[in-house]
């Protein structure tokens, strides 16, 4: 089935049979489950961690820690593996000259280690902020590691503010130079210092302290190319107009520099308010997206949530050289292991089914805007190096050769060019149903566009009968032959007309390789490679809603509400289509959400069947979410010998599967083992 010959459309109806097999023998097994799947979701690299802002006590230290053993078993109840409190929480960042006070110090010890003793059971790691004492009577800023009964280490403060109403260098010295173990008469020995990790099996996190994050060379940046990838930050950071976005701005960026989560955990109004306000400002942000935040100002002790993926970063890091190759020393940082299980069995996190397309409108529009342009700008460029004179482009009154359409008309434009200039063909050939052709009619005459009708009937019934085919056998020689023949012709005519080929293929469909060989395959452009279908409707409605004339809007958005289909297999005998891609292939939306995480994440197909089934829960039954996956896993490898050959054509997001691009891919990889393991994990966990 697979060769230099091959259409897109190979194994149409084969693959429709295998699909509906596949998605029967698994719809059974799914009826036939009592019970909720057990998947511990850590296994998937979700790990569940909880910054919290709790009600203080200022200078009581034994009343802090009751509290801290209240929130700590709260969260740990609710699957955190990771839990953080703010910074100096178990004494009050505003004790103030408290601090200097020797039976305060001495305090805050022993009520440590009896919340360490208390939280022994808790299947968690526990971050505590806490004024330690060495004995050679210097005084750092720290916070405290500890799970299952031990202490694993001290993170000291680096960055000690002492301007406006700060004044850290009072009551603590830098912790830049302290890197030892210091046997504490109370607590035991201790490591101090902050070149220090700590595992939960893929989880490595550091810690820094407020301002620490603020300062221009971080110690969350030696922590992430040390191999941290996730960063927690006990913060005392008080409230002033418009601080908190500039905040947010730095958690951001942080996280996104260091391509890790960042977990920021804030202390609260309980804080005096004598001269500042502090709002309990955490949140929780992965590599620049935020995840959650709490609200600010709130009296009641708050705990923030979210569920990181470790291996989305850990694939993002990977993926990025420059973050590969910055040069670190990781002999100078100590990392324990901790005893944690971090077991997971609920994923408190959302999956749009649509990680294409903005759920903003506001942003939708913002992306359209900007890819729009990005299509026309590539294109404007191309026919210039080509010297172009005019755009030649089929269209068959579908989405995509519309997209496509819209970006030659505004190309024209920034080529000072008429739109005359832009020749729209329409080829009807043996699927051709009436309704689509006028469609691509009337939208080439609003546009003021050339316009042609060639019929491709009469030349491919001749092409039957010179090599040999019965018109009657519907098989892809007939599709095929159809789709080369407009490819020629869309080539002769740019050869005519000085022109330049407007490719219309998409994303999506360029992955699961749904295109003829040669075919609709080729072209001199093609502006749509980058575009998911997904999108497509959008950016159609997007230039209907923004761009086009009154008259335009019409056809546009009927053709916004036609099937998606090749049209090359006869109408039925009321003239509709009958060769409808997604019951072929099943939906583009899975393919695309199979696309994005796949492709982007480096998820397995494991992960992705789950995450899909959460994102279409109550869209889809689970046999057409399978259906979906396996379509894109069996057709991925086998087409890739038409990206390897594909024409260029704008990169407009974060995927490309261009061979000039960011897929490098031998046309022979296999990946069918990756739906073997699927299938047996649906039949183990009886799905």
């Amino acid at each position: 089935m697979r060769g230099c010959g091959e259409g897109v459309r190979n194994g149409g109806e084969i693959m429709k049979i295998k699909m509906a097999v596949l998605a029967f023998l698994f719809l059974i097994g799914a009826l036939s489950a009592q019970q909720a799947p057990n998947i511990n979701l850590r296994d998937f690299g979700f790990y569940r961690v909880a910054a919290v802002s709790p009600v203080v006590h200022i200078g009581d230290p034994i009343a802090n820690a009751a509290e801290h053993l209240i929130l700590a078993k709260k969260a740990a109840g609710e699957g955190a593996s990771v839990i953080v409190f703010p910074e100096e929480s178990l004494g009050g960042y505003t004790a103030e000259d408290q601090f200097l006070n020797e039976q305060f110090i001495l305090q805050q010890k022993k009520s440590l280690k009896w919340l360490v003793e208390q939280t022994k059971d808790l299947d968690a790691a526990i971050v505590v902020g806490v004024h330690f004492r060495t004995f050679d009577g210097r005084s750092y800023n720290t916070g405290v590691v500890f799970s299952k009964g031990k202490i694993w280490g001290a993170v000291p403060k680096i960055n000690l503010p002492n301007y406006g109403e700060f004044y850290d260098r009072r009551w603590t010295v830098s912790g830049a130079s302290i890197n030892e173990v210091i046997d504490d008469p109370i607590l035991g020995k201790i490591f101090l210092g902050s070149n220090q990790l700590f595992r939960i099996h893929e989880l490595i996190f550091g810690a820094e302290i407020c301002e620490d994050v603020w300062a221009g060379n971080t110690p969350s940046t030696e922590l992430a190319h040390a191999g941290a990838n996730l960063i927690v930050n006990l913060s005392a950071s008080n409230e002033t107009a418009g601080k908190a976005t500039f905040r947010k701005g730095l958690i951001e960026q942080t996280s996104a520099r260091l391509l890790a989560a960042y977990l920021y955990s804030a202390a609260g109004p309980t804080e005096s308010t004598k001269d500042t306000v502090y709002g309990g400002h955490s949140m929780i942000y992965e590599n620049g997206t935020r995840l959650s935040e709490a609200e600010r100002f709130e009296f009641e002790p708050q705990i923030t949530y979210a569920d990181i993926d470790v291996q989305k970063l850990n694939h993002e890091r990977a993926r990025n050289m420059t973050f590969g190759e910055t040069k670190f020393d990781r002999s100078k940082t100590t990392i324990h292991d901790l005893n944690v299980k971090a077991d997971l069995f609920d994923l408190r996190r959302d999956y749009s089914p649509y990680p294409f397309v903005p759920a903003n409108s506001n942003d939708l529009n913002e992306r359209s805007q900007e890819i729009f342009n990005i299509q026309v700008t590539g294109l404007v460029r191309r026919a210039k190096a080509a010297q172009s004179k005019s755009f030649v482009i089929g269209v068959s009154g579908g989405l995509d050769s519309t997209l496509a359409l819209l970006v030659a008309i505004e190309a024209a434009k920034k080529l000072n060019w008429s739109s005359h200039q832009v020749i729209a063909v329409t080829m009807p050939g043996f699927g051709t149903t009436t309704n689509t052709k006028n469609a691509a009619k009337d939208l080439s005459e609003v546009l003021g566009t050339t316009f042609k009708s060639i019929s491709i009937v009469p030349s491919v019934t001749q092409h039957f009968v010179d090599i040999g085919h019965d018109p009657k056998e519907l098989n892809f020689v007939y599709e095929n032959a159809q789709a080369r023949e407009r490819t020629q012709i869309l080539f002769d005519l740019a050869n005519k007309h000085a022109g330049l080929v407007v490719g219309t293929g998409d994303l999506s469909e360029l992955c699961v390789g749904y295109c003829t060989y040669n075919g609709d395959h080729m072209s001199g452009y093609g502006v749509n490679s980058g575009v998911p279908k997904t999108l497509i409707k959008h950016l159609i409605h997007w230039y209907t809603e923004t761009k086009a004339a009154a008259e335009a809007k019409p056809v546009l958005k009927f053709i916004s509400r036609n099937d998606i289909s090749p049209e090359l297999l006869p109408p039925s005998a009321e003239g509709k289509i009958v060769q409808k891609t997604e019951e072929i292939l099943g939906r583009y939306d899975i393919i695309d959400f199979v696309i994005r995480y796949y492709l982007r994440d480096g998820f397995s197909s494991i992960k992705i069947y789950y995450l899909a089934s959460k994102a279409f829960q109550g869209i889809y039954s689970q046999a057409e979410i399978l259906k979906g996956i396996t379509s894109f896993y069996d057709r991925f490898p086998k087409n890739q010998f038409k990206r390897t050959t594909a024409p260029p054509g704008p990169k407009v997001g974060s995927i490309s599967v261009s061979p000039r691009a960011d897929l490098r891919l031998p046309d022979e990889a296999e990946c069918g083992w990756m739906l073997k393991e699927l299938h047996a994990f649906i039949a183990d966990k009886k799905l």
